[in-house]
């Protein structure tokens, strides 16, 4: 059984909170079309300070900015942010306010509002929100616009409400390194990426710039 997510279940650091949105479900309503997903592969970023381990692949890895501002704040609001200059994609702001962390939210399956995703993507099946840039489309979020909606008490911010839903931990989940993340933390040293094992709408591994090379600094 799912239930209305709390700010306390997102009060720790993302590493220890991404394994538990797996299974969970995020809800949108953008300019009155809703969609309803599963999620099913997410990724942990950790800002400059927070947690034990420096994480040189996040957005806040340099302290606070403009762009991240959002990921600095309470969590339960949505951090959205434009990847490529095209896609708006999603991460769940965690940890205490001041304290930077977002859990990216990868891949999922759409429930419900089948007719909006496919409208907004013109894709269908497992492919509907198989990646961040692709369930950032279909659930209708969009930077910098909706950037900060408060997934909690479900606000209405510009024209978009977002309610997330959590569940029981899952039994069987898998990690491994984050997808096309530059560098070192892109290898083995950050096993912070999340999924539910065999879900076809998980996308698939692929090295960031130089993270292949890292990899292989790290077995010599």
């Amino acid at each position: 059984m799912l239930r209305p997510a709390e700010r306390s279940d997102l009060a720790g650091l993302p590493l220890e909170v991404a394994p538990r949105l797996l299974g969970g479900e995020l809800s949108t309503v953008v300019d009155g079309a809703a969609v309803t997903l599963r999620i099913t592969e997410v990724e942990a970023y950790h800002g400059r300070g927070t947690g034990e381990v420096p994480d040189p692949g996040s957005h806040a890895r340099m302290g606070p900015t403009a762009r991240n501002a959002t990921m600095w704040g309470e969590p339960g609001h949505l951090y959205v942010y434009l990847s490529h200059g095209i896609h708006s994609c999603v991460n769940v702001v965690c940890g205490p306010a001041g304290t930077a962390g977002g859990v990216l939210l990868r891949a999922g399956e759409v429930l419900d509002g089948t007719d909006a995703a496919v409208a907004r993507s013109g894709r269908s099946g497992r492919d509907l929100a198989r990646g961040p840039g692709r369930l950032g489309q279909v659930i209708g979020l969009r930077h910098p616009r909706h950037d900060g909606v408060d997934a909690i008490t479900g606000e209405p911010l510009h024209g978009a409400v977002a309610r997330l839903r959590l569940g029981e931990p899952l039994a069987e989940i898998e990690s491994g390194p984050r997808v096309g993340v530059a560098g070192r933390a892109g290898t083995h040293a950050y096993p912070w990426r999340f999924w539910i094992p065999a879900d076809p709408t998980v996308s698939p591994f692929r090295w960031g710039r130089g993270a292949a090379a890292a990899a292989l600094d790290l077995t010599d």
